[in-house]
């Protein structure tokens, strides 16, 4: 369950998991009940990311839906611009600009990168597969 905590809220979900187990604690006694609890707990929090990522998906439809050209456009736009920002900092980085950058910036930069190309293609992927299992 602290997986799917970790994975739904980040770095947060270990002191609500340590705290939910600590109530957990007072009152479930037995190991069957533990393990009862932590299965409905898991299916609540499966379900509620599984509805997260609908709403997500939801949202890009309504974009891509939306007559205005940048609704249509916002995923693309911001996917080259953190790349081009990446490359930026990359030749800034490997010396080619004496510049200095700030840890926490770079770091930033690289999660940002990370979350808009796993959604993006990610993203676009579902709703590709979705589209080709609905035709058949």
């Amino acid at each position: 369950m602290k997986d799917i905590l970790l994975k739904i809220f980040g770095g947060s979900a270990g002191e609500v998991t340590n705290r939910l187990s600590n109530v957990v604690d007072k009152f479930v006694r037995t190991k069957d009940e533990k393990a009862a609890f932590e299965k409905e707990m898991t299916q609540i929090l499966i379900e509620a990311e599984a509805a997260m990522q609908k709403n997500v998906t939801d949202r890009w439809k309504a974009d891509m839906a939306s007559d205005n050209k940048l609704s249509k456009s916002v995923r693309p736009l911001v996917l080259i611009f953190v790349i081009v920002c990446t490359m930026v900092l990359i030749f800034i980085d490997s010396g080619f600009i004496n510049f200095a950058v700030e840890e926490k910036w770079s770091d930033l930069l690289q999660m940002l990168l990370i979350t808009i190309v796993a959604a993006y293609f990610g993203g676009r992927s579902y709703e590709k597969g979705k589209s080709i299992k609905g035709k058949k």
